[in-house]
């Protein structure tokens, strides 16, 4: 019953991706365009029975799996890595997502996005991304922080710090830009960000 429902799940949220990139590629031409020459729905289709192998214990096979992953795709997801449903990666090349990092549902991410870690320790130490997160094409988004729901991250970011919901970030180190859209000017002691790669 528990594989079943597993199952179940994964199809649901492959569903799920498959309309996120209908809904938000507008160079997307139908369903089957998608399924045939998207590799981020590809990294994602894979990612979701990778993710389901890896929570059944299974050992190392997994991990081979997310690498011929990678290998197809140019994309590199861990096999222990969150992803909620309605997942659009754009392009992707060289998307990087870590072991710890979780995603809430209906977030996009463009090429060369990394979710990355900044700390060697074993337990949490990649980013939390909330509900309908954008991350702009080569930002870095590093270590145990959390991205708020409706957040979006400029392109070519470097984000070492928390987000809050619905702001806008951008620079590096990224800065809060804007706030429930309203612009925001820097504080004078996020001038001066104090963190350790």
């Amino acid at each position: 019953m528990g594989n079943a429902r597993t199952m179940d799940d994964v199809f649901s949220a492959i569903g799920a991706d498959l309309r996120a990139a209908l809904d938000r590629d507008p160079a997307a031409r139908g369903a089957a365009d998608v399924i045939l020459s998207y590799p981020g729905f590809h990294a994602i289709v894979a990612h979701r029975f990778i993710h389901a192998l890896h929570r059944s214990g299974l050992p190392l096979l997994p991990r081979w799996l997310s690498n011929v992953n990678r290998f197809l795709t140019g994309i590199e997801i861990h096999p222990n890595a969150r992803i909620g449903r309605g997942f659009f990666i754009d392009h992707g090349m060289g998307v990087v997502i870590g072991e710890t990092a979780e995603v809430g549902d209906n977030c996009t991410i463009y090429q060369s996005v990394t979710l990355g870690g900044t700390s060697l320790s074993r337990g949490k130490r990649h980013p939390t991304l909330g509900n309908n997160v954008t991350v702009g094409v080569g930002a870095a988004v590093l270590g145990n922080i959390t991205i708020g729901d409706n957040a979006k991250i400029g392109g070519g970011s470097v984000v070492v710090r928390d987000v809050p919901a619905n702001a806008t970030a951008v620079g590096v180190p990224a800065k809060i830009v804007m706030k429930d859209g309203v612009a925001v000017s820097a504080a004078p002691e996020e001038e001066t960000w104090s963190w350790v790669i």
